[in-house]
């Protein structure tokens, strides 16, 4: 097993990455194409305060102590490749001892979600209710209060107006007295 993981890329970059390059680089590697994985961590990376994600990418390399005589190869590689989609590229390996790997894969599904087993929701289109003649179109009673996932359609400010209005004015009066 072979992780590689970038830091200081976007997910979905990375997931571009892995489809166009993991035949390739299972090859450098000199293993099966399910062997490998790719690893996008949702973060970003700061130099000296400043956002660095994009321009300054660090990729990891997570492989057992057999794969160091590939390194320069998948090193030269991954670098070039990688400069598609930032501006510096530093690559670090590191290994472990292959009888350090434990895994369990479960032999009642697939073993990768890919394209052709991956169960797509189908959208689901509602037709719009008619408000009828005379009807309120912002009465909700329909909606269940409790429910956290329904958006609220309501004034989510209302009784904080008149304490904010009286605020500025504190505020002005005040600025005006200095």
């Amino acid at each position: 097993m072979i992780t590689i993981t970038f830091l200081g890329l976007d997910q979905f970059v990375v997931g571009h990455y892995s489809k166009e390059h993991s035949a390739n680089l299972a090859s450098l590697f000199e293993i099966e194409e399910d062997q490998l994985d790719f690893l996008a961590p949702n973060l970003l990376t700061f130099h000296q305060g400043v956002e660095q994600t994009s321009w300054n990418t660090l990729v990891k390399v997570y492989a057992p102590e057999e794969a160091m005589g590939l390194e320069d190869k998948v090193a030269k590689y991954l670098m070039e490749t990688v400069k598609d989609f930032s501006i510096n590229v530093k690559v670090v390996f590191e290994y472990y001892h292959r009888h350090h790997l434990h895994e369990y894969v479960n032999e009642d599904y697939p073993r990768f979600i890919t394209e052709s087993n991956i169960v797509k929701e189908e959208e689901e289109y509602y037709e719009e209710e008619e408000v009828g003649d005379g009807a309120d179109p912002r009465d909700r009673s329909d909606l269940d209060p409790y429910d956290e996932n329904q958006i609220y359609l309501g004034n989510a400010f209302e009784g904080f107006e008149g304490k904010l209005e009286k605020a500025r004015k504190e505020k002005l009066d005040k600025d005006k007295g200095n």
